[in-house]
């Protein structure tokens, strides 16, 4: 554990409190020292329940949306439930503390061991579920957690840990398991918890990523997203239409995972647009898409006032005629990627670019150029009947996650039907500059310790090593 960065003179009244929420707790992980996995797991599910718990998950909810102003209740509530109850799931099936893995024909005996006071940062997209699926994760391991939320969330973040502490008194463990910042969230504090704490897990923006990694402190940050789909020629459309409208409007559009831009083979483009229109698209004229642009952006950046809010209320601020104001999300047809096309960019509102492709190769293309702009290493989609596609995707893009056939924003961060771990941190690898890349999880909130023991010898001849080349090139 860093405890020289812990102890290390206070130069702030931010810095100083922070320091002793890492001493407290350090003081708290003495109670989950040597403790079972029994033990741990019963922490693990008691924050879980706190926030699972169906009251709790609809007043976390609606403070969420009071306190931030994006998203929408009743999605939400299903956040705060899903995510917790699969990643509870995935953990409750994971062994984390003693013996975790023993490789008889290796000699190898595994001891899982925590990693210290983790360093939670959060965003205001998700101020509840994510410090609890963070926090779930960290007592796996049989850490604590200090939590990070963004400034604009902390109401609502301050509010779960504190239900999460409550849940950790039920059951006779220190509640200093699971800490937050103090009100009011500065950036001079969260810096100070990214350098004094043992392990930094960040979510959020992308300046919150990059000072996490330079903070000198182990980190494990996560990539923007601005994920494209591809509609094949033998795709089921009305499937398709289906997910990619579920998984937009999902809470408004504010998962990292949501689709931003679909491109749809030339073959099927306008029934696919038709199966969009049936699920409540509005596909919108040339002016319409200007005046959408003209009020989602200003100055260059997104519009606060816009993102993640209702489509009726883009609509209204756009000045869109009556017919659009009851749509559930708006089509705008692209034909470019870059800075002087936003509409290619990760929007966060219920706003859907949609590209035209001649073929899958086009469609390929496309999908690299879009994610060489934004969303390098996060993920790309395609509905499909060709696996030969989807293989082909998995085989030559840089992203850590290709989804078939799946709605992206309920698929991505893991789900009931696919394999990948429940999360709400998607790790996008090197290409966009993370230590992971694969959904945050268990493994990385243990420290291993390796028992090896001698095995008869493995030692093979230069023949069996060597041979190929030889023969290949000679000696």
């Amino acid at each position: 554990m860093n405890d020289s960065a812990a102890t290390r003179a206070p130069t702030s009244p931010e810095r100083a409190a922070v320091a002793e929420l890492i001493k407290r707790g350090r003081v708290a992980m003495r109670a989950l020292a040597g403790a079972s996995q029994e033990r741990v797991d019963e922490a693990v599910a008691a924050v879980a329940w706190s926030v699972y718990k169906p009251e709790n998950a609809r007043a976390l909810a609606e403070l969420a949306v009071e306190d931030t102003g994006l998203g929408n209740v009743a999605d939400k509530v299903t956040k705060n439930q899903r995510k917790t109850f699969g990643t509870l799931r995935d953990l409750l099936r994971a062994r984390t503390v003693g013996v975790i893995e023993e490789d008889r024909a290796r000699g190898i005996v595994k001891y899982g061991k925590p990693v210290g006071v983790v360093g939670a940062i959060c965003p205001s997209t998700n101020p509840a579920a994510t410090p609890v699926n963070k926090a779930m994760m960290a007592l796996k391991g049989a850490n604590a957690v200090v939590i990070a939320p963004s400034p604009s969330g902390a109401i609502t973040t301050a509010r779960t840990v504190e239900l999460m502490r409550q849940s950790l008194r039920r059951i006779a463990l220190p509640e200093d398991l699971v800490q937050v910042l103090p009100s009011p969230v500065t950036k001079e504090g969260t810096q100070a918890l990214m350098e004094l704490c043992d392990l930094i897990a960040c979510t959020g923006s992308q300046d919150n990523v990059r000072r996490a990694y330079r903070s000198g402190t182990p980190a494990i940050g996560v990539g923007a997203g601005n994920v494209p789909v591809i509609v094949d020629a033998s795709a089921d459309l009305p499937d398709a239409a289906r997910k990619i409208r579920l998984s937009k409007c999902f809470d408004n559009a504010t998962s990292c995972s949501s689709e931003n831009s679909i491109v749809v083979l030339d073959a099927v483009y306008e029934p696919a647009l038709k199966a969009l229109e049936a699920e409540g698209g509005h596909r919108c004229s040339p002016q319409e898409r200007q005046a959408i642009q003209d009020v989602l952006w200003v100055d260059g950046k997104l519009n606060r006032k816009l993102i993640a809010k209702d489509a009726a209320i883009i609509a209204e601020a756009a000045g869109l005629p009556p017919s659009a104001r009851e749509a559930r999300f708006f089509m705008v047809e692209e034909t470019g990627v870059g800075r002087d096309h936003p509409f290619s960019g990760e929007k966060l509102a219920l706003v859907l670019a949609v590209y035209r492709a001649k073929d899958f190769p086009a469609a390929r293309d496309r999908v690299a150029e879009i994610l060489r702009f934004q969303g390098m290493g996060h993920s790309c989609g395609i509905h499909t009947k060709d696996m030969d596609h989807a293989r082909t995707l998995a085989e030559t893009l840089d992203v850590v996650r290709v989804l078939v056939n799946q709605a992206h924003t309920f698929g991505n961060g893991g789900s009931f039907d696919n394999g990948l771990n429940f999360t709400l941190s998607m790790g996008c690898g090197t290409w966009a500059r993370n230590s992971i890349s694969e959904n945050l999880n268990w493994r990385h909130f243990i420290n291993v310790t390796h028992l090896s023991t001698t095995i008869p010898e493995d030692k093979p001849g230069e023949e069996e090593l060597f041979g190929a080349l030889w023969k290949k090139y000679g000696k």
